[in-house]
């Protein structure tokens, strides 16, 4: 690995700490929101996008570069391109944030050019890994292929928005773009990574293949006629197809739960967030079919205002998309760390456990917080139905909801610090082929690293 390569730790880091700043600014909003002295409008749209494009996609490139093969990062993914991808996927979120900061729309859509080009560069490396994976589960290639195709369509139409080529139709293209980002492409690759990752955490097989088919099968196809659903404007399609994706999330959900139960493992930080998530899934699914049959009778059976939007979106940003990557980063971390700093396999296992053993504390309160601070949302939502938001109990709630969710974020982000500073003790520190052997007729290291060079 040349020295010039990006690590996808890097993409992992960084992808959290948009995540992290972001996370941030969302709770600021949430408090100026209550107290009646609201933050600037385009806020709520940069920590969205901060989010979506800064963090989660970040986050999801870096996964998909740790899981390839090393030949297959190099054939297809050399070392020239991973800066330019990090570079280029960072700066255009950063124009992307500034354009709506600013009202730009046309620098939003040059961003958003700039990142179907970014996407488009590592596209073939995705299709190619959703074809050589996962062979074990019929169909859970086309899932990830699903989101890749919805990632891109979802970023043609967000570039169509800002360059107003779809101005006649701007409601029904945003909120196609909105559901092509969060269910068809976030929604479906957490769910293909996790029928993966969670066997692998408990170290146990899927309970049932035939329902992991079912599920890679229906949810696509689901999605595909929900989106016909909303260019045709048709409430009761909306409806009737979001059962079908109940059912399906249901026993995605069941199959999970049972692979758990048969395990026998008593589960750690990855596999507790990993099942929590999924809980908020089917909460999610649930809340959605609710929200569209509130909008049935005429006037709404329930007044539904932006702090409601905020709490139903807010089960699928954090109760299920942020409860998933705390999972992922809970198990990825410490396997990166361990491949990556030493080179002895004898060492790499009692350091990971090390590491496994940092990620593992306050596991409890950690999940405890983010999952309570996430219900805090529907809390606030549904005491604003009685009560107005000056009174007492919602501005307790506000701080209570803040709190929990900043001290989930704090626990998290000081035990990834924790865990990246810990180096492996007496173990050989792995480093790159080239350097080694430029450093092996030297007396700067060691004879058991001059013998690996050789």
């Amino acid at each position: 690995m040349s020295r010039f390569t990006f690590k996808p730790l890097t993409f992992l880091i960084t992808g959290f700490g948009w995540l992290l700043l972001s996370s941030l600014v969302g709770l600021a909003i949430l408090i100026g929101l209550v107290h009646g002295t609201p933050l600037p409008s385009w806020l709520r749209v940069v920590h969205v996008h901060a989010i979506l494009i800064g963090g989660i996609l970040q986050l999801m490139i870096g996964g998909l570069l740790a899981s390839l093969p090393s030949d297959s990062q190099s054939s297809h993914a050399g070392s020239n391109s991973r800066p330019w991808l990090f570079a280029t996927l960072n700066a255009a979120t950063v124009l992307l944030l500034v354009g709506f900061g600013l009202g730009k729309m046309m620098v939003v859509g040059g961003a958003g050019i700039i990142l179907i080009g970014a996407i488009a560069s590592i596209a073939p490396v995705a299709w190619h890994y959703a074809r050589q994976s996962h062979t074990h589960i019929a169909g859970s290639s086309w899932l990830y292929r699903f989101s890749l195709i919805s990632l891109l369509v979802g970023l043609i139409v967000s570039v169509a928005m800002a360059f107003q080529f779809v101005q006649q139709y701007y409601a029904h293209a945003r909120l196609l773009h909105l559901h092509l980002i969060l269910l068809g492409f976030v929604t479906m690759a957490l769910i293909g990574a996790t029928h993966r990752l969670l066997p692998i955490v408990l170290n146990a097989d899927l309970y049932s293949l035939n329902l992991a088919r079912f599920v890679t099968v229906a949810l696509p196809v689901g999605f595909a006629i929900l989106i016909g659903g909303f260019i045709t404007s048709s409430l009761h399609l909306e409806l009737a197809i979001g059962g079908l994706l109940i059912l399906s999330i249901g026993l995605y959900a069941y199959n999970l739960l049972r692979t758990w139960i048969g395990s026998g493992h008593p589960g750690n930080a990855a596999s507790d967030h990993l099942l929590v998530a999924t809980f908020f899934l089917v909460l999610m699914m649930i809340m959605g079919v609710l929200v569209g049959a509130n909008f049935l009778p005429q006037p709404q059976a329930l007044p539904f205002g932006s702090l409601h939007l905020a709490a139903y979106t807010h089960m699928a940003l954090i109760g299920f998309i942020l409860q998933s990557v705390f999972g992922a980063l809970s198990y990825g971390i410490p396997e990166i760390l361990a491949a990556d700093r030493t080179v002895n396999r004898k060492k790499q296992e009692p350091y990971r456990e090390q590491l496994a053993a940092i990620i593992d504390r306050w596991r409890a309160v950690q999940l405890i917080g983010l999952s309570l601070g996430t219900m805090g949302f529907g809390l606030l939502a549904t005491l604003t139905w009685s009560l107005p938001l000056s009174s007492p109990a919602i501005q307790i709630a506000t701080w209570v909801t803040a709190g929990l969710l900043l001290s989930s974020l704090t626990i998290f982000t000081a035990k990834l610090a924790w865990a990246l500073g810990v180096m492996p003790s007496g173990a050989v520190v792995a480093l790159p082929n080239k350097r080694l052997k430029e450093l092996a007729g030297t007396e700067k290291i060691d004879p058991q690293m001059r013998n690996i060079a050789s």
